[in-house]
């Protein structure tokens, strides 16, 4: 079973997504200030900024609602530094779109692996938006025989049910299921069913190369 963002996939901009935001004085953000706002629009379970109630409890079901989900990220991009809501409203267009973001170097040849091995694969993802196409677009989809996400399921990571589901449709008991992921608190989750885990960091795709194929191999699945 595998996480998705920061996992097989990581959002990963290029050079036009921030190359026009402007701050509140209308002034180009930096290079640090656009790699801390990249920094909040992906962080797995973290909240970076102040939020009122109202933010407040929509990151805190995001992941349940497209529609909070869209709520609190344009406050967080707003409180982060982008004060315009078209050039927030372009941003977060990026992060819910599957064709953004970028695969992990060994995210193909671990699915492939792992299928040639007549593994069960599944996805399992706490995210408010369709993720599949970043997939089908790639043909990885032959390699993954079902995707679990949180806004469809009405669960959220590390809520156990949400990884029954998963187990119960590939037909896999726990005990003989991996969950690779790179967040302790939220994937970590699954071993409260009895399964084993491995964390990956969700690190740039130039700089994890191989961590998922490292994390099946310790695990003996490969």
């Amino acid at each position: 079973m595998f996480d998705f963002s920061g996992t097989l996939f990581r959002l990963e901009q290029d050079d036009t997504w921030l190359a026009d935001l402007t701050d509140h004085g209308g002034d180009p953000l930096d290079i640090e200030a656009q790699a801390e706002l990249m920094r909040r629009m992906t962080a797995p379970t973290t909240l970076l900024v102040d939020l009122d109630e109202e933010h407040r409890h929509a990151w805190e079901h995001r992941d349940l609602d497209p529609a909070l989900h869209s709520k609190v990220y344009l406050e967080v991009l707003r409180r982060s530094g982008v004060p315009r809501a078209e050039q927030a409203k372009a941003l977060y267009s990026r992060l819910v779109d599957p064709a953004e973001w970028t695969p992990y170097p060994d995210t193909e040849a671990v699915l492939k692996a792992a299928a040639g091995k007549g593994l069960r694969v599944g996805v399992l993802s706490n995210i408010a938006f369709d993720i599949r196409p970043a997939f089908t677009e790639r043909g990885l989809d032959a390699y993954v025989d079902d995707f679990v996400l949180s806004f469809e399921e009405g669960a959220i990571k590390p809520d156990p049910a949400l990884f029954r589901v998963l187990l119960d449709r590939l037909d896999v008991a726990p005990e003989h299921a991996l969950m690779v992921g790179d967040s302790e608190e939220a994937d970590g989750g699954a071993r409260a069913l009895g399964c084993a885990f491995a964390l990956v960091e969700p690190l740039p795709t130039a700089e994890r190369t191989d961590g998922l194929l490292t994390a099946l191999r310790e695990h003996s699945v490969l």
